[in-house]
């Protein structure tokens, strides 16, 4: 079983490495960083989007009685 969608260490490490090439060192913790906003705005946009149907089924259950 791979470690993330079915990619062994290895091909994770030759990724890792051609995308050093292409962004360089210089950018690399720029690029992480980044990434790692996007990651955090994504998972709370979903976590917004689990609440909304939630409070609206709270309130038509209010109004029902």
């Amino acid at each position: 079983m791979g470690l993330i969608g079915g990619l062994e260490l290895p091909e994770l490490i030759v990724i890792l490495f051609i995308i050093l090439l292409f962004v360089g060192a210089d950018k690399l913790p720029e690029l992480a960083q980044a990434l790692g906003k996007s990651v955090n705005e994504f998972k709370k946009a979903m976590k917004t989007e689990e609440e909304k149907p939630k409070k609206k089924k709270k309130s038509s259950e209010e109004l029902a009685g």
